[in-house]
């Protein structure tokens, strides 16, 4: 095994904060490597007789943190292999330093012996200079590799290792997807020494201007106005839980169930889809909310009755999205998006334990009539119960509806009823040969029919006279200008 590397902390700030026994440590010392030699302690040491060799040059060769982590503990690694040495980091080394938790990972491995020397951590003087106790709970984050989801809104959350304008820019940026751009945050610098600077701005200001260094935490405190909670999960899973109150809720939402329910998803589905074809992008976060909001009402009904959580509803679809996409999170291949529903189905069917069923059992009987001829048709063409090409489906149109036609004369209602559903049948048929998914060319029609007829209701409304005034011949010359003014647009 490698020597030993002893890893002792530089303190906040100068020599007054930092522990007797690190400083006789650093005294005693042949050489000491720093990872950065920016440290107002430094300079007081090198006064004193310490000598020092900084890892500043890594950071000038790499564009990432990581890359920069990397070299320098591959470097300590190549320096210990012959003799033990000292390894100096800002604050205290088990605070907010990646360099020391690689190390000790390789201590895990058994390929280098890592002591933790000491140290004063930043953190302690931090405290002081935003007046925060820290028992009220608080995150320590690192600004060079902050995730939007490890941010908790609701307690004190401090940022280190905000060393220059870009880190700045990036923390900020990437903490105004949770917080309003106006929340206040204080950048503090050298805590503690006399060096110390704090300064208190809007968090869009964060990057303007300010003097950082590697010495620099930006401390975020807990949002405390309600409506700037609300995009929050979180929060949205308590107002659901409110209303659902068996004391304080919603009467009419205390009264819903599962199956009373089921129409409203159906609503909000179609309203959703209005959206989606409308190209609107603000209308389609809003309908996405309302399908969420009844994701979430049907989770409560399950949590109150003790059945499941939305917690095992988001546990069985990550587990599933993870298992079903063994391409992306595995070692398998797939090239194509029909690879990708080739091995979905295949995985599909395992997890089913290859139990046999009828071919289409898949299907949901309960999607539009409409979908599910479509989906029925799909799921028995591949199974080599199809018209060879689409001329055959053709010549079953034209023989179904002559079928209709005769039914027609005979005035049998339930006959004709079933006659019909048979034209429309093989004309999904029609339209699957063709690529054209007859829901969608259906919605379609049917939002054109929405335009021209609201043209004619209009030409009627600005005569003053009423619609039954009106002869279908007349009618029928306000549906022409509405044609003639789509071609125009």
């Amino acid at each position: 095994m490698a020597k030993q590397i002893t890893i002792v902390g530089l303190g906040a700030a100068d020599l007054d904060q930092m522990p007797l026994g690190v400083y006789r440590l650093l005294k005693n010392a042949g050489t000491v490597w720093l990872r950065t030699i920016h440290h107002p302690a430094v300079e007081q040491l090198e006064k004193e007789g310490v000598l020092f060799k900084s890892f500043d040059f890594v950071y000038e060769k790499h564009d990432q943190f990581e890359e920069v982590y990397d070299e320098i503990v591959t470097l300590l690694l190549e320096k210990a292999a012959d003799e033990s040495i000292i390894y100096a980091v800002p604050g205290h080394p088990m605070a907010a330093e990646k360099t020391v938790q690689l190390l000790l990972e390789q201590k895990r491995k058994k390929q280098v012996d890592v002591v933790i020397a000491g140290g004063q951590s930043f953190l302690d003087a931090l405290f002081t200079s935003v007046q925060v106790d820290p028992a009220d709970g608080f995150q320590l984050l690192d600004g060079t590799a902050l995730q939007r989801d490890d941010i908790q809104i609701f307690g004190h959350v401090i940022i280190a290792q905000v060393y220059d304008a870009f880190v700045a820019s990036d923390v900020k940026l990437t903490l105004m997807e949770k917080y309003p751009a106006e929340h206040q945050v204080t950048i503090v610098t050298a805590a503690g020494s006399e060096q110390e600077t704090i300064k208190t701005v809007s968090l869009y200001e964060l990057d303007h201007n300010m003097e950082l260094n590697n010495l620099t935490s930006v401390y975020v405190p807990p949002v405390i106005n309600e409506e700037e909670t609300y995009r929050e999960f979180s929060v949205l899973r308590r107002i659901i839980a409110r209303l659902r109150d068996p004391e304080n809720g919603c009467p009419w939402d205390l009264k819903q169930t599962h199956s009373s329910l089921k129409k409203y998803l159906l609503e909000e589905t179609y309203e959703l889809f209005e959206a989606i074809d409308n190209e609107d992008d603000q209308e389609m976060a809003a309908e996405l909310g309302d399908v969420l909001l009844q994701v979430l009402l049907h989770a409560q009904i399950g949590e109150d009755e003790g059945m499941f959580t939305i917690e095992d509803v988001i546990e069985a679809t990550s587990s599933k999205m993870v298992r079903r996409h063994p391409h992306v999170f595995g070692s398998e291949q797939a090239e194509t998006a029909e690879d990708v529903k080739e091995n979905w189905q295949k995985i599909k069917e395992a997890e089913n334990g290859n139990k046999q069923k009828r071919l289409l059992d898949g299907i949901p009987k309960g999607q539009p009539a409409l979908m599910e001829a479509y989906d029925l048709q799909k799921k028995a063409a591949q199974q080599g119960f199809d018209w060879p090409d689409a001329a055959g489906a053709l010549e079953k149109v034209k023989e179904e509806w002559k079928e209709f036609l005769a039914e027609i004369e005979e005035g049998n209602e339930k006959r004709l009823r079933e006659e019909f559903g048979d034209v429309l049948f093989t004309l999904i048929n029609v339209a699957r040969f063709y690529n054209i998914h007859p829901e969608e060319a259906l919605e379609a029609i049917n939002r054109k029919f929405r335009r021209r007829f609201s043209f004619v209701e209009d030409c009627v409304g600005k005569s003053g006279r009423p619609f039954s005034d009106f002869t279908l011949e007349e009618l029928d010359v306000f549906w022409d200008k509405a044609k003639q003014k789509e071609r125009n647009q």
